[in-house]
């Protein structure tokens, strides 16, 4: 065959189902239930007019916005295709052939995807049975080029705090990526460490609390001698003119995103507290979902129940962890039904 063996080994990342029918009640990939800032519309109709030139390399008006909002300078931004992009090129820049990617497990099952394009190794490092990260999390090694944390993680939604992020990335030898992907909803974030020491790389995107999605725009925030060589690694331009005028407009609406964070978070309490009257064991959440697991059903047969009522959630399943099912915070109609789905699912001998 033609391709490269790693790529004929691996068995590349398969993303939550997206039917475009828009039938379906989709709780299954995290995205926002609520439509964008108005801004964003009025900015992307803006910039249609403009479409015949070449955008912005480094995205620029954004890395502006983002400079005011963060209280960094503007030349510690990156700018990517969503925060999938700023991973792959922290990935290929800092992770060759052989080398070693560390990341704790369960969690994101992109970050070995995109160590496998690399043809290099990943070592997983298990969570502790409460979403704690163990002490080997930030042992030294000497062929481990990169640390990866999402924050909050995901399938449980929980949280590493921030003093003990610093404290790992003071012990690794190598930079350590704090994706944020969820921070918005959660009590605290790691923004501020990244000035503190100059191996802490934190990732957003815009997808989930700025419910852009299908927009595709994220960044990265660290110091600027890194940022200087993941620039020889991006595509030259990686984010398109739309996208850059949206999400510059999404960043300059906070009044948007603190009434929408409110709304994802009383629902996400609601949540919590029916899925628990119904049995389920339910992880305390910082994120736009749940980790749901019970003690007498089996996860995979409510998740196919639920698929044929029209309801997408997520079905993991963890080698040496379990199984359960990561369920989007939708709107209250949305968790209405599916609650009442799901009570009748368990209700049943």
């Amino acid at each position: 065959m033609y391709f490269r063996p790693e790529i004929e080994a691996m068995a590349g990342y398969a993303p939550g189902e997206q039917p475009q029918d828009g039938e379906a009640i989709k709780l299954n990939t995290n995205e926002n239930p609520y439509p964008p800032s108005p801004a964003v519309g009025r900015a992307v109709e803006a910039a249609v007019a403009r479409l015949q030139k070449y955008p912005d390399p480094m995205a620029s008006p954004f890395r502006r916005q983002a400079s005011k909002l963060l209280g960094v300078p503007a030349d510690w931004i990156l700018c990517g295709n969503g925060s999938d992009d700023i991973l792959t090129i922290v990935t290929r820049a800092l992770v060759g052939q052989g080398q070693l990617l560390r990341m704790p497990s369960p969690s994101y099952i992109l970050y070995r995807t995109l160590a496998d394009l690399q043809g290099a190794r990943v070592e997983e490092i298990p969570f502790r049975d409460d979403w704690t990260l163990p002490e080997k999390f930030a042992e030294p090694r000497d062929d481990l080029r990169l640390a990866i944390l999402a924050n909050p993680n995901s399938p449980s939604g929980t949280v590493v705090p921030p003093e003990q992020v610093l404290e790992i990335a003071r012990r690794l030898p190598c930079p350590l990526l704090v994706d944020e992907a969820y921070a918005d909803f959660a009590e605290t974030n790691c923004m501020s460490l990244v000035a503190q020491c100059d191996k802490i790389m934190v990732s957003r995107t815009l997808s989930k609390s700025y419910a852009l999605a299908g927009l595709r725009f994220g960044y990265l925030v660290t110091q600027a001698p890194l940022i200087e060589q993941f620039i020889k690694v991006k595509d030259s331009y990686n984010c398109d003119a739309l996208a850059i005028a949206g999400a510059t407009a999404a960043l300059g609406d906070q009044s948007w995103l603190a009434d929408n964070r409110a709304k994802i978070l009383a629902t996400r309490g609601r949540m919590i507290t029916e899925m628990r009257k119904l049995g389920f064991v339910v992880v305390d959440s910082q994120s736009n979902f749940t980790w749901n697991t019970h003690p007498t059903r089996p996860a995979r047969p409510l998740y196919e129940q639920l698929k044929r009522e029209g309801i997408l959630v997520r079905y993991m399943n963890y080698p040496g962890w379990g199984d359960g099912l990561r369920i989007s915070v939708g709107t209250d109609a949305e968790i209405d039904t599916l609650l009442e789905k799901l009570k009748a699912s368990v209700s049943r001998p």
